[in-house]
């Protein structure tokens, strides 16, 4: 049966959720091995794994999974019982649905249940690379050291999403102060100018073709201008939205996640980025589980699913095809489309001398440097473009009105 429980830890923090249990007083018996007092409980509920639309979104922030990664490596590391270090962080959580997700998680350990199957039920909390890694680690026996690399994967992610927004902040407010102004001078100003040039000139003056254009593009903004195609507007806005769910929901899907990730590689930069990630955690991932003595066709299909990228995957897994037919790794590997070349030497090297581990390693070092590398010379690089671009765009809209004004007003002087 499903339980819906409130419970005290012995801190005298409350805290809730659900549980199998066969019968009300077997789940008290289980709280009670947690350090858990019962206050209420009740049959029924679900699970709660995160918000939804209209509901408070549940989440837990990238530091408080780094801190609870490196805690749990650590404990596992010096021989704590899996489920008492769980049930340990789960006390110290700051966040109480961290709490929440960790009791969960206590609990399906207990029963028997993998630890990556276990975080899998939180995809709000725990990725689908941090849960393949994790089980990439379990059937290595190098959950520790799978642990630690993942806190610095997730370090990374955060260091990296926190220079792209850094470097992205100001540009993105000069381009929306830049739209709302260009809107305003179409609408506003930009038609009183042309009835002054008109003036001036005349009907038949001769005006510079990219004022000219800018008249046009005024015009056609005061034709189409919001207020009388509000309803229109309100309909698309209404088309955009359901488009938009659709569309993420499809992305969720298996075909729909496929075809995402190869558009992805084949997107300027994003490419780059995405196929130096790739490499570093196939490299590091498959060097941990060969060093672990998991047989290549296993250290395959966990790697392949720890990296992030469905289409990548699949390569690996049609690779593994080949290698069960006999043939070494580094054959399929140079072939690929994906992977650069260097790697397909070095696991030729690492085939020939016996230490594939070791090698992948090196490539691993290699590639994470160069995505940090990578990362820092985007965030150095946008923000001055930006601010060209704009700069351009401010600058030829002014010279599209006041030359033309000045142009004229030589004329009548004259």
């Amino acid at each position: 049966m499903t339980f819906t429980y409130k419970a005290r830890t012995a801190e005298g923090k409350t805290v809730s959720g659900t549980a199998e249990a066969a019968s009300k007083q077997a789940l008290i018996g289980l709280l009670r091995k947690q350090d858990l007092h019962p206050v209420l409980i009740e049959a029924g509920g679900k699970a709660k794994k995160g918000g939804g639309l209209f509901g408070p979104k549940k989440k837990v922030k990238l530091n408080d999974l780094v801190i609870f990664t490196r805690q749990l490596a650590t404990m596992i590391g010096a021989g704590v019982p899996l489920a008492r270090s769980l049930n340990a962080l789960k006390s110290d959580a700051s966040n109480p649905y961290m709490q929440e997700v960790l009791l969960s998680v206590s609990k399906d350990i207990e029963s028997g249940a993998p630890l990556a199957d276990a975080f899998g039920k939180y995809p709000n909390v725990f990725s689908e690379v941090y849960v393949n890694m994790v089980r990439a680690g379990e059937e290595g026996g190098i959950l520790d050291d799978i642990l630690k690399r993942l806190a610095t994967q997730v370090e990374q992610d955060a260091s990296i999403r926190k220079k792209i927004k850094g470097a992205m902040m100001y540009p993105t407010v000069i381009l929306t102060v830049t739209v709302v102004a260009f809107f305003g001078i179409m609408l506003f100003i930009v038609p009183k100018l042309g009835k002054i040039l008109t003036g001036l000139g005349g009907p038949n003056a001769k005006l510079p073709i990219y004022t000219q254009v800018l008249l046009n593009i005024s015009e056609l903004c005061v034709k189409a201008s919001i207020i009388p195609h509000v309803p229109n507007l309100l309909f698309l806005m209404a088309l955009m939205g359901v488009g938009g769910f659709y569309g993420l929901r499809y992305i969720k899907t298996p075909k729909g996640k496929f075809r995402f990730h190869g558009l992805l590689l084949k997107t300027p930069i994003v490419k780059t980025i995405i196929l130096k990630v790739a490499v570093a955690r196939f490299s590091r991932t498959f060097a941990s589980l060969m060093g672990a003595g998991v047989s290549v066709l296993d250290a395959l299909e966990v790697t392949g699913a720890a990296l992030g990228n469905k289409v990548i995957e699949q390569e690996l897994k049609e690779a593994a095809e080949e290698v069960r037919n006999g043939k070494p790794l580094s054959d399929p590997i140079s072939r690929s489309k994906h992977f650069p070349p260097i790697v397909a030497q070095m696991l030729l090297v690492g085939e020939e001398t016996g230490q594939i581990d070791t090698v992948l390693t090196k490539i691993a070092d290699f590639y994470e440097e160069e995505v940090s590398v990578l990362i820092d010379g985007l965030a150095a690089i946008i923000e001055p473009v930006m601010i060209i671009f704009l700069g351009a765009g401010v600058g030829l809209i002014a010279a599209s009105v006041m030359g033309p004004i000045s142009n004229l007003s030589k004329n009548i002087g004259t």
